[in-house]
């Protein structure tokens, strides 16, 4: 058994170098949600593969996730970004929501025919899952505006009456702050180099 697992390590690590060599980067693997519980252990893992390996500044990221917290995303991009200059995303299946968001703060995204990104919507906590905040908001918008208009159902006023206001904020603060970081992320790294004319900068 530990001859089998050490030529599974083996086999990983002559991959690993592979890639490394292809993309002229440092390269790891992200498979899961995105919780603010990955934050320290993601940071220490990026500090143990600078001190390892400190004189690269680029680093690519294989990315497969459903999605989670925006705010995770933000740390995770703080993190990554005081330690390489360059970081390129791929996505081999899918990464939603969140992960969509992380994939923006890149300055390349590769994928094939059947990657996927998703909408733009961002996770936020509610009581021990996950909710999408923009859909939250957007029936919750739909519902005022038919109240406002008259025609709410008793099941719909049922419904409006058993919001959390609370809860309703901090989906509008996620989503305020999913606008913010993309116009940051987008202009700063992923069209750094695009010219108002839409030619490239060299």
């Amino acid at each position: 058994m530990k001859l089998f697992d050490e030529q599974i390590k083996q086999t990983l690590k002559s991959r690993l170098e592979r890639l490394e060599n292809y993309f002229k980067s440092d390269v790891i693997f992200f498979h899961g949600p995105i919780y603010p519980t990955v934050e320290k252990v993601f940071r220490d893992f990026i500090e143990k593969l600078k001190l390892e390996k400190s004189e690269q500044q680029s680093l690519t990221i294989f990315l497969t996730t459903p999605g989670g917290e925006v705010e995770t995303v933000e740390k995770l991009v703080e993190i990554i970004r005081f330690h390489y200059s360059e970081v390129y995303f791929v996505v081999p299946d899918y990464a939603m929501s969140a992960g969509t968001i992380f994939c923006m703060s890149g300055n390349e995204i590769y994928m094939d025919y059947s990657s996927s990104l998703g909408p733009i919507d961002p996770q936020v906590l509610n009581e021990e899952e996950l909710v999408p905040a923009m859909g939250y908001l957007d029936q919750y918008q739909r519902m005022i505006e038919k109240s406002a208009a008259g025609i709410l159902t008793d099941a719909e006023f049922l419904i409006l009456q058993s919001q959390d206001l609370a809860m309703l904020t901090a989906y509008e603060q996620a989503r305020d702050l999913t606008i913010t970081l993309l116009k940051e992320w987008l202009v700063q790294y992923k069209f750094h180099n695009w010219c108002p004319s839409g030619n490239v900068k060299y």
